[in-house]
């Protein structure tokens, strides 16, 4: 049995309001330090972002607040279920997240949590700037726009 024959679950939990909150600046892709019992639970689905930010301590980033369900068959090594977890990131990578986070408003969201085709988790985070109310509104207004363009085009 070959590692293309492996099967690998579907996973994809996204945080849909992150995009109306804030503005992306940039993406990056990030693996996440976790225990068994976490792995097996978001493989199940039942997992929760949208609470869920980054920050830095020290050199290294931690996503907090994310929550990850406790394995129903986990025993007494089961995890807490909104622990800090550490994101593996590349050294150059975590050096421009650093230097940016010292800018006034920037900050670092998780978009997108989802397993890879090697069967990995990843989370998709964002280097974001926190949108006013007007933005808020012009986003709403485009969304109805096209909302309404599809209608049309649908008759």
């Amino acid at each position: 049995m070959g590692a293309q024959d492996k099967y690998v679950p579907k996973v994809s939990i996204k945080n849909r309001k992150a995009t109306f909150e804030y503005s992306v600046l940039a993406e990056f892709s990030a693996g996440i330090q976790l225990t068994g019992t976490e792995i097996k639970s978001i493989r199940a689905g039942k997992a929760n972002i949208g609470e869920a930010y980054c920050a830095m301590v020290k050199t290294e980033l931690f996503v907090r607040n994310m929550y990850i369900e406790e394995y129903a068959q986990g025993n007494i090594y089961n995890h807490e279920p909104k622990r800090d977890r550490k994101l593996l990131l590349k050294r150059s990578e975590l050096n421009k997240l650093q230097t940016k986070l010292k800018d006034k408003g920037l900050t670092v969201i998780p978009l997108h949590l989802y397993i890879n085709e090697k069967g990995l988790a990843k989370l998709e985070i964002a280097l974001a700037k926190g949108k006013k109310l007007y933005d808020k509104r012009e986003s709403l207004k485009e969304k109805d726009v096209k909302r309404d363009m599809a209608r049309k085009s649908d008759f």
